[in-house]
């Protein structure tokens, strides 16, 4: 990846137009859960800040999607998680199938409220 990017638009706006139909969906459902997050890049890829601090971040790829870091998770959740975790921090969402949103804003929200603690 050769270029910089300066905001989350930028990043975006630099994949297919599929691609960028997930990634706008994704940046949705997280401000929707965190509504005090602040977008930003790190890495070069899409964050959020809350309070000043790095939240979450999310990237897209060309068989999939990603977000990380996961929350500390109760035995449900890590169920949901399992089949889409990649490495300990990392969960991976196939473009071929399905991606499941509400995971994505309940991972958000819970990220914000251990953040909180």
């Amino acid at each position: 990846m050769t270029d910089r990017f300066t905001t989350v638009d930028e990043y975006i706006g630099s994949f297919p137009a599929d691609i960028q139909k997930v990634l706008q969906k994704i940046r949705k459902t997280i401000h929707k859960a965190v509504p005090k997050a602040e977008e930003k890049i790190s890495y070069q890829i899409a964050a959020f800040n809350l309070d000043g601090r790095y939240l979450i971040y999310f990237a897209g790829w060309k068989s999939h999607v990603s977000v990380y870091p996961l929350p500390e998770a109760d035995e449900d959740l890590e169920r949901e998680v399992a089949p889409y975790r990649s490495g300990k921090g990392t969960v991976k969402f196939p473009l071929s199938r399905p991606i499941p949103y509400d995971l994505i804003g309940r991972l958000a929200a819970l990220l914000a409220e251990q953040r909180r603690r």
